[in-house]
């Protein structure tokens, strides 16, 4: 199957960080794939939305796939090490199966309080086994994006 072009959208609001700079080593080494993540604002990083539409495929409270009808799937993951906390913290807003829209609100957490408690926030999102030239970046290293603004095409 052949991907189509596909705009990912920013899940969280915050600063954009490169994925090789993210502290978990099966990230920022693009084993998953490539992509960008982003440093959530305190303030306003707790409202985490759809990057793309699609069908949510896994869905945990620290992370989710979306796949798109054209066979993409992305993946956010809220935080790094967050798996520990077994969903505290977290509230889901949809369900394995569901289908959503780009912007629907997926999730909701405290950045903040994932600091607090010694982990990063910051938030990786992955093309997932896609080719590592195949993305290209909309908002540049150390940028400010607001949820819901362009992040990276998918080609």
């Amino acid at each position: 199957m052949t991907a189509a072009s596909l705009t990912v959208l920013a899940p969280v609001t915050g600063t954009v960080v490169a994925l090789s700079d993210v502290d978990d080593p099966v990230f920022s080494a693009g084993l998953v794939g490539p992509g960008t993540a982003i440093a959530p604002d305190s303030a306003e990083g707790g409202l985490v939305s759809a990057p793309i539409s699609g069908t949510i495929v896994k869905v945990h409270p620290h992370a989710f796939v979306i796949k798109h009808d054209s066979g993409q799937a992305v993946l956010v993951h809220l935080g790094i090490n967050t798996v520990q906390l077994a969903g505290e913290g977290f509230t889901l807003h949809v369900a394995q199966g569901d289908v959503v829209h780009q912007g629907t609100t997926l999730v909701t957490w405290d950045p903040a309080a994932i600091e607090e408690g010694g982990r990063s926030a910051v938030c990786p999102v992955v093309a997932l086994e896609g080719k590592p030239d195949a993305v290209t970046p909309l908002a540049p290293v150390g940028t400010w994006v607001a949820r819901g603004e362009e992040l990276l095409i998918w080609e």
